[in-house]
């Protein structure tokens, strides 16, 4: 009888939080908790992290300009030429003095971009340097005493954690998501530096460089993509972990651009199959595929056909991990690879040379080239690309606007001669626009060469 009581009061509790009444009481059963301390006790709390750390939370506008196609010739059509283009995203404040992060996409080709506060206070915000390898952007606002968020450590996340997420989505400023950690680790094509933290948070565009809270109130990623057929949600959701942030953040800031470490092959995930033909007996490790010439892994001895099983102690459980863990490093770093080869391990030191990036657009090098007076972000050519190119020396233009913009000058253009004199790096650029207002440069485009006069802003 007594069981039956217990039954029938357990019945009429859940009845009643279900329906959203009141908690129905037996007379002789013992008192159970107010209806709030239950919800409290059985849900996780996200208003605290919102009504907490919300403020540091911050929307994101962009303005610039694209070039206009033709649609039809001319002059039934509209002449090429620049037209306005706006953007928005979200992102975050790190530290009370104006520090923001966010995604490099949402600022890229930005010549202007506006941070909005929850207060409605908005900021001018400098680009101090964008890493597209990574896809983190790191802005600075002129404020002190900012909202800041905390940061956690990724690591500790579990697959199905609760995680929160706080952005833009379609321009809806601050809106929370909410859902739980689905993977860790995960590999996209196209982001060999990033080990993403999938979840199944609800995230559209503009969420894009929005925190991702665990429920500490600790931001352990950075909403970077979703996987869509439709351009919308669909339950796929994919974070830049935090401590790959820090590290390219804290890299922007002393030097304007991001360096990542180079081993110089090209993996291929390993399946059942291929790892019974090397005698292996699971698919774990990453396969060479091909090794470049002249790089860290030929130097170290690695051979198409290896299988690495460790990268200094770790194990590698498949391609994706081991292009992370390079990533983790720095360019110069020594490491030790566990290979499989033919039967047997063997052990390979490599020293990590550096990743050519052909579109990170790093604030001070901007300026070192010269982009306040010719508007022209460049960097020097790899001997493998001049080879490619059939010049000697020279600069790869990364991006244009103003003066270059105007000229016609484009990305991929290759700059060979500034005023006359060859250009061999950075500084011969530099140098060149002392000379004068006007200054002309020699560049290469595709098969065709042409001088491009510019005037000195």
């Amino acid at each position: 009888m007594q069981t039956r009581k217990i039954v029938a009061l357990l019945a009429a509790l859940a009845v009643g939080a279900l329906a959203g009444g009141q908690y129905l009481h037996a007379t002789a059963a013992p008192a159970v908790p107010a209806p709030g301390a239950a919800r409290a006790a059985l849900l996780p709390d996200f208003a605290s992290i919102v009504q907490q750390y919300g403020p540091a939370v911050v929307n994101i506008t962009t303005a610039g300009t694209r070039k206009a196609g033709i649609a039809f010739p001319f002059p039934f059509g509209a002449p090429q030429g620049e037209v306005p283009t706006q953007g928005q995203g979200s992102g975050f404040i790190v530290s009370g003095d104006g520090i923001v992060l966010t995604n490099a996409h949402v600022v890229q080709g930005a010549s202007e971009v506006t941070v909005k506060l929850t207060d409605r206070r908005e900021f001018r915000a400098q680009v101090l340097g964008a890493d597209p390898a990574t896809d983190i952007a790191v802005l600075r606002v002129d404020a002190r005493q900012l909202p800041a968020v905390k940061l956690g450590d990724p690591a500790r996340a579990r697959v199905g954690d609760w995680v929160v997420a706080i952005g833009s989505p379609f321009g809806f400023e601050n809106s929370v998501t909410a859902g739980i950690v689905s993977a860790k680790s995960r590999s996209l094509p196209g982001d060999i530096y990033v080990p993403f933290i999938q979840t199944d948070v609800a995230v559209n565009p503009g969420n894009s460089g929005g925190p991702l809270f665990n429920l500490a109130g600790e931001v352990i990623g950075i909403n970077s993509q979703i996987y869509s057929r439709s351009g919308g949600y669909q339950g796929l959701s994919f974070a830049i972990p935090i401590d790959v942030v820090l590290r390219v953040k804290d890299q922007i800031v002393a030097t304007g651009h991001a360096s990542h470490a180079r081993l110089g092959v090209d993996m291929q995930t390993m399946n059942q199959a291929l790892a019974e033909s090397f005698g292996l007996e699971r698919a774990a490790g990453g396969l060479v595929a091909s090794v470049a010439p002249g790089s860290p892994a030929e130097k170290a001895g690695l051979l198409p056909g290896d299988v690495v099983l460790s990268f200094n102690g770790r194990a590698v459980g498949d391609s994706g991990e081991l292009a992370a863990m390079v990533g983790e490093s720095r360019p110069g770093d020594a490491v030790r690879f566990e290979v499989w080869r033919k039967g047997a391990t063997r052990e390979l030191v490599a020293e990590l040379g550096t990743a050519v990036d052909d579109t990170a657009q790093g604030a001070h090098a901007k300026e070192a080239a010269g982009q306040g007076r010719l508007g022209l972000a460049v960097r020097p050519l790899s001997p493998q690309e001049q080879a490619a190119a059939n010049v000697s020396g020279g600069l790869l233009v990364q991006g244009v606007n103003g003066a270059a913009a105007r000229a016609g000058v484009a990305p991929g253009d290759i700059v060979l001669q500034a005023g006359g004199k060859p250009v061999k790096s950075v500084e011969d650029l530099r140098a060149a626009t002392r000379s004068g207002k006007t200054i002309a440069l020699l560049v290469q485009r595709g098969e065709r060469r042409l001088f491009v006069p510019l005037q000195v802003g």
